[in-house]
């Protein structure tokens, strides 16, 4: 396994794992959020490239640059998806539906990219599906409604789709594929925000500095590390290990919200780290 990607894929996790205690220092609604992020992280990552003498290749490889757009545009439905889910069913719940996106991953994997589905990566995988309900099942029956559930159940195809178009992307990676995934993700954010109710916005000024962050660091350099790594690693090794952000999501409330970990979450975060890397382990010790 390229160890270099998968540093990189792990800070990335981190970073998006962030993004719970940057929102919610933004008063405004979960699409304009999701808006913000995609609007501020495509220029953010436009303006790293070009100057860099970015050249795009989306004329060579246009399967490729098809198969990223698709990517993009499954993205930005899952975060709006996923947005709207906290709101109407909270942050618990829609982050246990919206992870049933890397379990849908790995199952298509022997399909779609010929990985062979091994006993120590189901295994591990199942320890850290387990860990992810105890984080973050504890509410996980109370403000039930039908179109919370869809919208949860929907970020979770939408993230299955983004990891799977995106890895069909071979010859188009790095930079290049963040700018287009984050590019097409905002234009398709756009529309649905217009239609909805248009881009006129009350943002204070205390907002801001958490907006550019949202949008440069956890979103812009986030989706550079995910992307320019995800290509590098074994797609069933991105699923496991994608579970570090909604670990890394609760621990980074605990410290900095104030939200406090129950024994039960302390016992889910030992089975999503304990999972992932027996489950990392005893491939390599195989191999």
């Amino acid at each position: 396994m390229n160890v270099r990607a998968f540093v990189k894929y792990l800070v990335s996790m981190l970073l998006f794992g962030m993004n719970g205690v940057v929102a919610s220092h933004i008063p405004l609604n979960s699409y304009e959020i999701v808006f913000f992020r995609t609007f501020i992280g495509s220029l953010f990552m436009l303006l790293m490239f070009l100057p860099g003498k970015g050249r795009f290749h989306v004329k060579e490889h246009k399967k490729d640059a098809l198969f990223i757009a698709l990517s993009g545009v499954s993205m930005g439905l899952s975060w709006m998806f996923m947005y709207e889910g906290f709101q109407q069913i909270g942050v618990s719940v829609t982050t246990l539906l919206y992870y049933c996106g890397p379990v849908l991953v790995m199952l298509l994997s022997p399909v779609v990219f010929r990985e062979r589905l091994t006993v120590s990566t189901v295994v591990g995988f199942v320890v850290v599906a387990v860990g992810i309900v105890l984080v973050n099942g504890a509410s996980a029956g109370e403000g039930m409604n039908a179109f919370g559930i869809f919208c949860g159940l929907m970020s979770a195809v939408g993230y299955c789709l983004m990891v799977t178009l995106n890895k069909k992307a071979e010859k188009i990676t790095g930079m290049e594929n963040t700018v287009i995934q984050l590019v097409v993700s905002c234009f398709t954010v756009s529309i649905f925000l217009g239609i909805k109710q248009g881009f006129a916005m009350e943002i204070p000024p205390s907002a801001w500095p958490w907006i550019l962050v949202l949008g440069v660091v956890t979103t812009g350099y986030g989706c550079y590390l995910y992307f320019s790594s995800l290509s590098a690693l074994p797609v069933q090794t991105a699923a496991v290990w994608g579970y570090l952000e909604a670990l890394s999501a609760v621990v980074f409330a605990a410290l900095f919200l104030g939200e406090k970990m129950t024994a039960v979450q302390l016992i889910g975060a030992v089975c999503i780290i304990g999972g992932a890397m027996a489950s990392e382990l005893i491939k390599k010790k195989k191999a």
